[in-house]
Parts: structure tokens; C-alpha cells; sequence
């Protein structure tokens, strides 16, 4: 029996939608530190283009690039304990 067009295209469905979740694995959301780096920014009333403003958008950066990389290395963490663990039925 041929599978029809619907059964064909729920798979081709079914398939862009986990290698759209693979493509976007190591997309960090705005939402893991909080709010929108301008609106945290603004909201301790500082002006932007000031120097205070270019610093709190500076730590923003570098707290957002930290915990990428801690994340990061709780995969890798992950991946080689899984890799090293014998498997024991």
C-alpha cells in the first residue's frame, strides 16, 4: 500500500521540526538573564550613550557570554560522563 500525500507530509513535518529544534540548540534566550538588556539598562535611569549606560550594557554582555559558556560546559560535562560510564544493565 502507498502512503498518501497527508501520511508524507506529517513526516516531512515531523522532520523540519527536529532539525529546526537541532539548528537553534545554541541560541541563548533574551529571558535567561532576565529582561531586554536596554530596558534593564533605562530602568536604573540611566541615559543612554552615557558611560554608566555602556558599562551596564558591558556587564549585560559579559554576564550573558558567562553563562553560555557555564552552560556550555555542563553539556560537554554531560556528553563526556555519558560517553565514560560503563553501562551497567
Amino acid at each position: 500500500m502507498r502512503p498518501n500525500i497527508s501520511t508524507r507530509l506529517i513526516a516531512l513535518t515531523l522532520a523540519a521540526l527536529v532539525l529546526a529544534a537541532c539548528a537553534s540548540r545554541n541560541e541563548i534566550p533574551v529571558s535567561s538573564l532576565g529582561e531586554d538588556d536596554d530596558a534593564i539598562c533605562r530602568a536604573n535611569n540611566v541615559a543612554v550613550g552615557s558611560s554608566e549606560y555602556v558599562a551596564c550594557r558591558k556587564n549585560r554582555d559579559v554576564q550573558r557570554g558567562n553563562a553560555a559558556a557555564k552552560a556550555d560546559r555542563a553539556q560537554r560535562n554531560l556528553s563526556e560522563t555519558m560517553i565514560n560510564t560503563p553501562y551497567k544493565p
